[in-house]
């Protein structure tokens, strides 16, 4: 739920309030890009669900979702496909998190009729004020963590009642990152680091069409498969004779080091320090693939972290759980 004005908002004006009269009417956060003097501000009852949650907790944890991503059902024929009856509306179930309540009691190609005991329409809005509606996620948003929603489906032309606990749940790539250093690990000149929105904004603010595709993509559309799980991508190779020919392969996600998947940069980082076989190999997005001599990559890691005067192969966080490694200490001395 967002107010629409007719006023600019400049880079650097996100956070501030704005004023209607002697009372804060909410605080503006976006404009609308290619258009001039139309920005948007973030409503008090929003503002209040936000300050509610912190001072309830002590920290923010965001807000609740249902973890769906739902299509409409506008259309007669697909109403009629999933045994709709004229007088019920809903939407179509096409996508379930793995890490939402949800994905315990619904199904996909559920019809999800009402939220709460509030119908759905086809188009997926709920009523709101007088002759006006909106998306029913604003009734998913504005529950407290931990809270349980009532839900009606129609599931092969029965209906059902389930009941879900609603969480905040974040997404395999990460859309924002505040007052927090990025991850990475380096190895060989591979630099390599969890992929995230803004990572894929450094390309400028059409990064959507900018950006490479498959990260886009996977940015956008990629769901976790269970918690603490990233998308690992070699962000760049610093050149030196160790990584000769691997330098076009930047931009690619890690697929595999060793055969092993890869679930997070953690993992790639300890496959890669507790290595004691004499190759490693890593299998990149594309079937692309990097193989390097362990022993002679680790003693090129110290020579090239030296040359670029970084002082770290790792960030501190992954640095804190890897104290004692060999590669670690060797470099440090």
């Amino acid at each position: 739920m967002t107010i629409q004005i007719d006023a600019a908002i400049n880079g650097g004006n996100s956070g501030g309030p704005a004023i209607m009269g002697n009372k804060v009417a909410g605080v503006a956060f976006q404009n609308l890009s290619g258009a001039e003097n139309i920005g948007y501000i973030i409503p008090v009852p929003v503002i209040k669900h936000f300050i509610a949650g912190v001072e309830e907790s002590g920290d923010y944890v965001g807000f609740c979702s249902l973890g769906l991503s739902c299509q409409p059902t506008e259309n007669v024929q697909l109403r009629e496909h999933f045994k709709m009856r004229y007088d019920v509306t809903g939407v179509l179930v096409s996508k379930i998190n793995p890490l939402s309540d949800a994905h315990r009691v619904l199904k996909k190609d559920d019809i999800l009729l009402t939220f709460d005991g509030i119908s759905i329409a086809n188009d997926g809005t709920v009523p709101f004020r007088n002759r006006e509606r909106i998306t029913f996620d604003h009734l998913v948003s504005m529950k407290r963590p931990n809270e349980t929603a009532k839900v009606k489906v129609l599931r092969n032309g029965e209906e059902h009642e389930f009941s879900i606990t609603l969480c905040p749940l974040q997404p395999l790539v990460p859309v924002h990152q505040y007052d927090k250093l990025p991850s990475y690990f380096i190895f060989a000149g591979l630099v390599f680091v969890p992929l995230s929105q803004p990572y894929l904004h450094e390309y400028g603010e059409d990064w959507y069409n900018t950006s490479p595709r498959r990260l886009c993509e996977l940015a956008v559309r990629k769901l976790p498969r269970k918690a603490g799980e990233q998308l690992v991508v070699l962000s760049e190779v610093l050149i030196d004779d160790i990584n000769v020919g691997y330098e076009r392969l930047a931009q690619l996600q890690v697929k595999k080091v060793n055969g092993v998947e890869i679930e997070n940069l953690k993992q790639l980082c300890c496959l890669v320090e507790d290595c004691v076989e004499e190759f490693l190999r890593f299998d990149l997005d594309d079937e692309r693939v990097i193989v390097l001599n362990h022993q002679s990559a680790k003693i090129a890691t110290c020579q090239i972290l030296k040359r670029h005067r970084i002082p770290s192969a790792m960030s501190s966080d992954l640095l804190n759980e890897a104290k004692g490694s060999s590669m670690e200490s060797a470099c440090l001395s």
